[in-house]
């Protein structure tokens, strides 16, 4: 099976997820800069989860443009990444109605923990089907990247119970990290 429709049911997935997001925002009860300033930690929650949900989709991009063949392993291992992804608005929602509470924090957490294994299952799933010697298996190497990601995320999510503030800051840290291009599949396709 080609990678196109996989691709296409992905783009659509996210594109439904970033729009509920935006949706399940609440405008501020009135026009004042005071009402605005009350909605600027959900914002900036919006903020970050637009970003992750832009990652992971620009990266699973460039991910199928190198990938030839896919079979039912990418598949289910795609759907879960999708699962995950789709419930970014929930916990956004729960933030905002739970004040950020510790708990509402560690699943957000969770959740995106939870989309990176996604993200590394879609990543394996890729490499068994198209061989050791693919352009993914060569571009993805060890994942350091996607690792210490998890590693972040692991330690993140008990730190919302504890210290929230270094727990949020973790998950932007996650985010900085993989904002910086990466450019592994681009280097191998371009060889």
């Amino acid at each position: 099976m080609k990678a196109g429709r996989l691709e296409a049911f992905t783009d659509g997935v996210v594109a439904i997820a970033i729009t509920i997001m935006v949706l399940e925002l609440k405008v501020p009860e009135d026009g004042s800069l005071a009402a605005l300033a009350e909605r600027v930690p959900i914002l900036l929650a919006y903020v970050l989860s637009f970003i992750n949900v832009g990652l992971y989709w620009n990266n699973h991009h460039h991910l199928l443009q190198a990938t030839t063949r896919i079979d039912g392993r990418v598949l289910w291992a795609n759907l879960f990444l999708l699962f995950w992804l789709s419930l970014v608005p929930f916990v956004i929602r729960w933030l905002d109605a739970s004040d950020f509470s510790p708990v509402a924090t560690a699943s957000y957490g969770v959740v995106l923990g939870m989309a990176a294994i996604g993200y590394s299952l879609t990543e394996r799933a890729i490499i068994a089907c198209g061989g050791r010697e693919s352009v993914v298996a060569r571009a993805v190497g060890t994942d350091l990247k996607g690792k210490i990601s998890l590693g972040l995320y692991a330690l993140a999510i008990p730190l919302a119970f504890v210290l929230q503030w270094l727990s949020i800051a973790l998950y932007i840290l996650v985010i900085l990290l993989w904002l910086v291009p990466d450019r592994r599949i681009e280097r191998i396709v371009e060889e």
